[in-house]
């Protein structure tokens, strides 16, 4: 691993070759904060795929993807006189001082919800009105439930056990169901949004990171139903033209595959 006093040179040459792009490449200088939005969420979910995918030369590339980025942020903040890459580090430095007192001063948190909790309530010393402030408004669906969730059990609003959350969700499939019975579409639709909340809270209380959960369901499916459509084309086969009984068959022996 390098030296701190070689990743500094590294950062430092960055932020030099950050100076130039915006000085003389035509495309880097017409960029803006707001041209820059879609292709940073962008880098992010392919950084977030290498993450799932445990691919840590993919993880390595990806990163400075999105160090790029932060550093493109902060050379124009510095154009608009408003900040620079110095205040952005000062600042998340001074928050993370802040909101550690129990390693930077006299608070005593033993536990990992122990810090949670504390966290939780400085945020709300800060100013914050609501300890939801904090949730981003764009955030996928699942992920905002987690971390709605996470934030409301940070002061202490939560379930005691996992049995308790799991009735919920029982409570909350035998709502469904009678809706779903019921025909009516408004109302199932708002219990479908309830069990998976529910089901989103359950995970976290057995240690299952909901949208990684799902995600790794996604990349499993897509890729036995991928090996489904190559061995049908090897066999000439459409899967328009087959019955389900058939495209069962390569399915099974996909996930045998995949094992």
């Amino acid at each position: 691993m390098n030296s701190r006093k070689a990743q500094l040179e590294a950062f430092n040459r960055l932020l030099d070759i950050m100076d130039d792009l915006r000085e003389k490449c035509p495309w880097d200088k017409k960029q803006t904060l707001e041209s820059l939005r879609h292709l940073t969420i962008e880098e992010t979910y392919e950084l977030a795929d290498a993450i799932l995918e445990d691919d840590l030369q993919e993880i390595k590339k990806e990163l400075g993807d999105v160090l790029l980025h932060i550093v493109f942020y902060a050379k124009i903040g510095s154009e608009k006189k408003a900040f620079d890459i110095a205040d952005v580090a000062n600042n998340i430095s001074d928050k993370l001082i802040h909101r550690h007192p129990h390693i930077y001063g006299d608070v005593v948190a033993d536990t990992e919800e122990q810090v949670k909790q504390n966290w939780e309530q400085l945020k709300l010393k800060e100013g914050n009105t609501s300890v939801l402030e904090g949730v981003p408004k764009s955030l996928p669906a699942v992920v905002k439930a987690s971390r709605i969730q996470e934030k409301v059990a940070g002061v202490g609003f939560d379930w005691e056990h996992p049995a308790q959350v799991w009735e919920k969700v029982q409570e909350e499939l035998t709502e469904l169901n009678e809706e779903i019975k019921a025909g009516n579409k408004e109302n199932t639709e708002k219990e479908f949004g309830d069990v998976l909340f529910s089901m989103i809270n359950y995970a976290r209380f057995i240690n299952v990171n909901a949208e990684n959960a799902l995600e790794k369901t996604n990349k499993k499916f897509i890729n036995r139903f991928q090996f489904l459509e190559q061995e049908a084309k090897k066999e000439g086969k459409e899967l328009s033209e087959m019955s389900l009984t058939e495209m069962d068959v390569y399915w099974e022996k996909s996930k045998a595959f995949f094992k």
